[in-house]
């Protein structure tokens, strides 16, 4: 289904035959022979380095190779051109035949196409959001909920098998503080003036938890020393904390497979027992860190701690898993869930983190290496900061949160759909501007909406077929023929069509979901760019006199449309059908 895979096959068996006849020494590694769209399409259909990287190992001059390699692709019924260029490229052009039948592919597998098996059942453990259980989410976290979650999408469309996973973050003193703020809306709720002293959480989403803890436990805790109440309004507080970040990542349209709490590996062993783990290979001991960068040795007291030798897995620095005073560091439980997820089976973990984790990544991915024995790869994608605007000016904070604009703010001014979209339209590490006059305006400079303007003509040519008596369903697409598409606007719609198959594997394989939204706009660009020529050059029109014409143009229409909507998909978006 992949005709770029397919053409790759054709050079790699060309190689193998210039191999047979001894005009290439045998064993050569082919890893890095690619075919893909050239920079320039005037170059041609595709090209392909395969002379440029074997020219070294086979001891040949590339343009060598190219034209020897160029004369036995000929021999392909589906390859019209082969022309080397420059110190030893090839371009190559294809029948219009093998683009007209992608169509053919795209109709018989409808939102199947592209879909593969790359994966091939691997387990896949992606982490993310993952936010301190202590009030509504921000921002921030909405892109990495919508980064995480179109991963898991696009991972499970190209064959992986991926589970969706929540840490929650409730071991730390952050919990306690929770508790402290929920305990004076306790008492506000019993006619009290709250104390919300500096460092206490002043968000009235705590309100309710306050009225909450009233109807549970009367006045009873009223007066009452923190030691009597605060590990009970922490667990209550904490719960009902969870429950508010589940309904918001449901308006978002994400759902977790787990959720694994922090607090729940203390006092269970899992903690000593990954950091015995470590032990036994020799990289647990006991030492003295060099003073941080930046500091002076008088601000600086060196202390015997418990260290991870992360050194040995590739980190910069050895780092403490145990405090001087015997407790755990914030790193010690993180490597013990990071082996818990290790010992579930996991073939690949992914974390995505917010980009003020930036220096917890190379000790992250030390602690998985040395666990895994060097086994289950670790990918990191830290999410850049999303900046706010409304009427050209930042966003104002949220009264809700106290401190900052919420998942569900966004998300009622702007939409599930859009928010989704737009988080997507910069790659992770990119920092993001969301302006929601901007991404709500129906231009093609709002990318959501110029990809579901699309979609949204193409039913409308459906719509306008089926009342001209048109038969439409795709049984009927399928067998039309699509000889006739052969205009070069045309022509390049179908191009753009059979380049979907190819950039689902590479977007998956480099964990970038990203690029699915980029190439939806590219292909919805293609489709408003023919539309468009349609209104002065009639031949180009979905819809003609000859119905058979019709049919082979609309089967180009449609087959955009399953991409689109197979894209969208992915991204967790819904496709529109009709724009009001």
């Amino acid at each position: 289904m992949n005709l770029f895979a397919d053409i790759r096959s054709a050079v790699v068996d060309a190689l193998g035959r210039m191999t047979a006849e001894g005009l290439l020494p045998s064993g050569l590694n082919l890893s890095n022979v690619a075919v893909e769209p050239p920079r320039d399409a005037a170059h041609g259909d595709m090209a392909t380095n395969a002379a440029m990287v074997l020219a070294k190992p086979a001891g040949k001059p590339p343009r060598e190779i190219a034209e020897g390699l160029a004369a036995r692709l000929m021999d392909d019924p589906r390859i019209e051109g082969a022309d080397v260029a420059g110190p030893g490229f090839l371009n190559l052009r294809l029948a219009p035949a093998v683009w007209q039948g992608v169509l053919r592919q795209v109709l018989e597998a409808g939102t199947g196409y592209g879909r593969s098996d790359i994966g091939a059942g691997q387990k896949v453990n992606v982490e993310f959001v993952s936010a301190n259980p202590t009030g509504p989410m921000h921002v921030g976290h909405v892109r990495g909920a919508v980064v995480g979650d179109a991963l898991s999408n696009l991972l499970a469309f190209a064959g992986w098998n991926v589970t969706r996973e929540y840490y929650i973050n409730d071991g730390g003193a952050q919990v306690d503080v929770l508790a402290r703020s929920a305990y004076e809306r306790y008492r506000e709720a019993h006619g009290l003036e709250p104390e919300i002293r500096e460092g206490l959480y002043p968000g009235d989403y705590l309100i309710p938890v306050g009225e909450a803890l009233k109807a549970k436990y009367g006045d009873s805790l009223l007066d009452k020393g923190e030691q009597v109440w605060l590990a009970d309004v922490r667990d209550f507080a904490s719960a009902m904390m969870m429950q508010m970040i589940r309904e918001d990542l449901a308006a978002l349209g994400v759902r977790m497979d787990v959720y694994s709490s922090e607090k729940a590996l203390y006092g269970t062993g899992e903690i000593e027992a990954a950091i015995e783990e470590l032990r036994e290979k020799g990289l647990i001991y006991e030492g003295t860190l060099e003073p941080p960068k930046g500091k002076e040795p008088e601000d600086w007291e060196p202390r015997v701690q418990t260290l991870f030798r992360s050194t040995a897995h590739g980190d910069d620095v050895d780092r403490p898993v145990k405090k001087s005073d015997g407790s755990w560091t914030y790193f010690a439980p993180d490597i013990a869930y990071h082996y818990n997820k290790v010992k579930r089976g996991f073939d690949q973990l992914i974390d995505i983190f917010g980009a003020d984790h930036g220096g917890y990544v190379k000790r992250m991915k030390a602690a998985v290496s040395a666990l895994s024995n060097s086994t289950v790869p670790l990918d990191i994608k830290l999410i850049q900061l999303v900046k706010l605007w409304k009427n050209g000016e930042p966003f104002k904070m949220s009264k809700r949160a106290g401190t900052f604009v919420t998942l569900r703010d966004v998300v009622e001014m702007a939409g599930a759909d859009v928010t989704r979209f737009i988080m997507l339209t910069r790659k992770n590490d990119v920092a993001l501007d969301f302006d929601f006059d901007k991404v709500l305006e129906q231009s093609k400079d709002n990318p959501v909406f110029y990809v579901q303007y699309a979609n949204a003509r193409i039913n409308s040519v459906l719509r306008k077929a089926r009342d001209a008596g048109i038969v439409v369903d795709d049984a009927t697409l399928l067998a039309a023929d699509h000889s006739g598409l052969a205009h070069p606007a045309e022509q390049a719609l179908l191009k753009k069509i059979a380049e979907w198959p190819r950039l689902v594997e590479i977007a998956a394989r480099n964990n970038e979901p990203h690029r699915v939204a980029f190439y939806l706009y590219e292909l919805a660009s293609d489709l408003h760019g023919l539309w468009n020529r349609g209104n002065d050059e009639l031949q180009l029109r979905f819809i003609q006199e000859d119905v058979a014409v019709s049919q082979a143009k609309i089967a180009l229409a449609r087959s955009v449309g399953v991409v689109i909507c197979t894209g969208l998909g992915i991204l967790g978006v819904t496709p529109v059908e009709e724009m009001r």
